[in-house]
């Protein structure tokens, strides 16, 4: 349970039984623009103890985003109980911020048993619902969610759309995102709205359909750094490293067009700063076209002349950079000086490369910092045997299978779109309804591909 400063507590000793609400909600909508979320908290506390008739539908919206901001969990669930006993229960603005506070917390259970509890249930309380799973990497429950909003004839508003955007680019579902594209189009007021534009080029972009992506960013007048970014990053995921630097070359053109209309007393557009993101998408583009030293020229500028700081995906970027050119001591070092300990996905990328690469000396290093990180992660050692087993040391490898054999290995996971149905298959799963009729359509693929002459080619498979 979160405790609370002294200092807290002394702020709230002013209080008095005389206290109007209004002036209560003021404090709290103080504190939680002040980004003070434990006093908020705690005078609320107060109000409870010592003047509860101040206390009404909008004091708790104040306390329940404050415990949504930290977040306070347990602090959060006692407001929900005083919340019901102050028979605010079916006040929806308070139902949706519980949902956004359950969210928050990663219990989608809750966060959709008090949605279930929403008599009336708007755009703003489905939106919360959909953005919920969102959030919590649960983009298919999200996709089914606002296809039910529509079949019970909810009107979505940008922010909806946006969101199951985002769920459509998670998931590759092309048709879904096409068709809230149409709708968009048929609403003259959502095609002006610039983050549903950024979305929808995000969308296509994740979903394959890269020129159709930058044809959209293409034909858009204001452009933001977001949209700027998600070309960028679109191109650079398609290994279309000279399109993604040509686009930031032309973001960072207008910069410098900007800036100097700015010091010349001419108006222009205001100034477009790339931001960490923007590097993000850079940087990959120079690992997937094998730029080693522009890589190295856009990590220093993004460091040295915008002042950004490196996050662990800056470093994992640079790391494959390396790693995809042959450069295995130099990502090792890039680990090695790296400011903090490295995650396991860095490590993971530099073991990836020993194994393509044969270094054996240098996997067992790495397999060492990930057998701290992450001891039971089953594909380090699998990268391992690999690597034992192409340089011919079989004894080190049935050393590592066997080692294998105790681990439990994560299911794989794949999903598909067919006529805006999603559907999810995880490996060793025969529950999928139609399953008869997806068999027979794999032995039809099968005989078909026999036919041709097909026979997969098992030399690099090993067998556990």
């Amino acid at each position: 349970m979160y405790k609370f400063s002294a200092s807290a507590h002394q702020s709230t000793t002013h209080l008095h039984s005389n206290l109007k609400p209004p002036k209560a909600n003021q404090t709290l909508k103080t504190y939680l623009t002040s980004n003070c979320n434990a006093k908020a908290i705690l005078f609320f506390r107060q109000l409870l103890r010592h003047n509860p008739s101040s206390i009404d539908s909008f004091s708790f919206l104040f306390v329940i985003q404050a415990c949504t901001k930290t977040p306070f969990s347990l602090e959060g669930q006692q407001l929900h109980a005083n919340l019901i006993k102050f028979g605010f229960h079916s006040v929806i603005h308070l139902q949706t911020s519980l949902l956004n506070f359950y969210s928050a917390l990663g219990n989608l259970l809750y966060a959709h048993h008090v949605f279930d509890e929403i008599l009336s249930k708007n755009t703003i309380s489905w939106t919360a619902l959909i953005s919920a799973y969102v959030v919590n990497q649960k983009p298919q429950k999200a996709v089914e969610l606002f296809q039910k909003m529509q079949m019970l004839d909810v009107e979505p508003d940008q922010v909806t759309l946006t969101v199951a955007l985002s769920a459509c680019a998670h998931l590759g579902a092309l048709e879904m995102g096409e068709w809230i594209h149409a709708f968009v189009r048929r609403k003259p007021e959502l095609m002006a709205d610039a983050g549903l534009n950024n979305a929808l080029i995000n969308m296509y972009a994740k979903c394959g359909e890269i020129q159709t992506a930058r044809k959209l960013f293409d034909s858009l007048g204001e452009k933001d750094v977001t949209t700027w970014t998600s070309m960028i990053v679109g191109h650079a995921l398609h290994g279309q490293a000279n399109e993604a630097l040509g686009l930031f070359g032309e973001m960072e053109e207008i910069k410098w067009k900007n800036s100097k209309n700015k010091e010349e007393g001419n108006r222009g557009s205001s100034t477009i700063l790339p931001n960490d993101v923007t590097f993000i998408g850079v940087l990959m583009a120079c690992s997937h076209g094998g730029m080693i030293e522009e890589g190295k020229k856009y990590y220093r500028r993004m460091v040295d002349y915008y002042g950004l700081k490196p996050r662990e995906v800056h470093f994992g970027c640079m790391v494959d950079l390396f790693c995809r050119a042959g450069l295995l001591k130099e990502a090792y070092n890039f680990i090695i000086e790296m400011p903090g300990q490295a995650n396991a996905v860095i490590w993971r990328t530099l073991l990836g490369a020993c194994n393509i690469n044969g270094e054996i000396e240098l996997g067992e290093k790495v397999k060492l910092q990930l057998q701290e990180l992450e001891p039971g992660y089953v594909g380090d050692s699998v990268a391992m045997s690999n690597i034992y087993a192409a340089k011919g040391m079989w004894d080190k490898k049935v050393e590592v299978r066997d080692q294998i054999k105790q681990l439990r290995r994560a299911p794989g996971c794949s999903s598909i779109e067919v006529a805006s149905e999603i559907s999810e298959f995880i490996s060793g799963d025969d529950d999928h309804p139609l399953k008869t009729e997806i068999y027979e359509a794999l032995k039809y693929l099968t005989i078909s591909m026999k036919a041709y002459d097909y026979s997969l080619q098992i030399s690099s498979l090993l067998e556990f």
